[in-house]
């Protein structure tokens, strides 16, 4: 991997993590009393400027690891915000699907875990289409190569985000 791509890498994670770690204590130090249960109190505007950092990050690192000619960068970066805009869609789905998990989990039923299953499993097969959708039109501007990089770095930020998310989101609660 490109050195630059991994050091970018190393700093979306840690932005991530302690983004993440933070909203975590924030809700553990202020838990539903009685229950030692977590309450849910990560505000929906911690989540959206959270978002808007890795989005933003997330068009850094393209940028600093796609080898493009000015000819091919006029062309790519307005699709790219294109595909992104697309993208925001699913990865509301991906937090309305965190939250509901996460005002849950400790109480969740049967019908909710086959619903958060049904509900996630969707959200990456349409962020995975949405990817696969882009892809001979990003071709049609840059090389197949080149659309070969973008789909590499837009999917190992995706890895990494899932990876520190499940990190912070526990385990279903079998023994209830």
């Amino acid at each position: 991997m490109n050195k630059s791509v991994f050091s970018v890498l190393i700093v979306v994670s840690t932005l991530l993590l302690g983004t993440v770690s933070v909203m975590g204590q924030q809700a553990a130090a202020q838990s539903a009393p009685g229950t030692g249960a977590p309450a849910n109190n990560i505000k929906d505007q911690d989540i959206e400027m959270l978002r808007a950092d890795l989005r933003q990050q997330r068009k850094q690192i393209m940028a600093e690891n796609m080898t493009l000619t000015a000819d091919e960068a006029t062309k790519f970066w307005p699709i790219f915000d294109q595909y992104r805009q697309e993208a925001i869609k699913p990865n509301d789905e991906r937090w309305a699907v965190i939250k509901d998990y996460a005002a849950n989990y400790t109480t969740m039923t049967d019908a909710q875990a086959q619903d958060y299953m049904k509900r996630s499993t969707a959200v990456d097969q349409q962020l995975l289409a949405l990817r696969m959708k882009y892809v001979p039109i990003f071709e049609q501007v840059i090389s197949a190569k080149k659309t070969a990089l973008w789909y590499q770095i837009d999917r190992r930020v995706d890895l990494l985000i899932n990876l520190q998310l499940s990190a912070m989101i526990p385990m279903v609660n079998t023994s209830k």
